[in-house]
């Protein structure tokens, strides 16, 4: 029963807003993006025109060598950082052409994050990390907490609403992070290595994981990792190197 899957809904967009999102295809799309980095009188260079599509419901890994701009271009898809130059487009929104404040606004409704070393709150239960995001919504806390509730059951964590994080394993933390980034129910998800700090069991939990929300909550993900097994999960890896693309293979 598929409907068994679905989180309660929170701040849906209209028939009206989700039909005018519907029809941009491709859901991400960069062209000409530039990015450079100034240290001192020195100009590097990180992208020089970065074109890229991604289809909604995809599942892309990105891979590539340290300094290639794996980071710089998560943290643009997030509206973390700015391009110098180009478009970003997510959905119906032109992130290039937004302020500092109005892009945090669109984060917060827009996409998770799943970070590498959790970002977990220690003196938060489980339950109040993976709350947090909803207090940026208009929910009562019943509302709040069924929300929280419906998402820890989802990734295998019922029973420990009130537990923390310093008695969790990392594979656990994690899955913390994984309901945090997913509870407000966002159409995309980033993922910074967040299989970085685990054994090879529980960070192919966690890929199963990501798996299982592409294609049953069909989540558009976006991964950056090092491990080519990890990139092995995603429907397609993207390889980043001098800033430019190459396709690989995923799943």
């Amino acid at each position: 029963d598929e409907g068994g899957h679905r989180l309660p809904a929170a701040d849906q967009p209209t028939t009206k807003e989700q039909n005018m999102t519907d029809i941009q295809d491709p859901y991400i799309e960069l062209a000409g993006v530039r990015k450079a980095f100034r240290i001192g009188a020195e100009t590097i260079p990180i992208f020089s025109g970065l074109d890229l599509s991604i289809p909604r419901g995809d599942f892309v890994a990105v891979m590539g060598p340290s300094g290639s701009g794996k980071s710089t271009l998560l943290n643009m898809l997030g509206g973390i950082d700015s391009a110098d130059a180009g478009e970003i487009r997510i959905g119906r929104s032109h992130l290039e052409q937004m302020g500092e404040g109005a892009r945090a606004a669109w984060r917060a409704h827009s996409m998770g994050i799943v970070f590498q070393f959790y970002n977990l709150l220690p003196m938060l239960s489980a339950a109040e990390n993976i709350e947090l995001p909803l207090l940026l919504k208009p929910l009562g806390r019943k509302e709040r907490r069924a929300r929280v509730d419906a998402v820890m059951d989802l990734v295998g964590l019922t029973g420990r609403q009130r537990q923390f994080p310093s008695s969790m394993s990392g594979g656990q933390q994690q899955r913390v992070g994984i309901a945090r980034a997913i509870v407000s129910d966002p159409d995309l998800i980033l993922c910074d290595e967040p299989t970085g700090d685990l054994d090879r069991k529980s960070a192919n939990d966690i890929l199963e994981m990501l798996g299982f929300l592409n294609r049953e909550l069909q989540k558009t993900i976006i991964m950056v990792t090092h491990d080519p097994e990890a990139a092995a999960f995603a429907r397609r890896t993207l390889h980043l190197n001098k800033g430019e693309f190459v396709e690989g293979e995923g799943r």
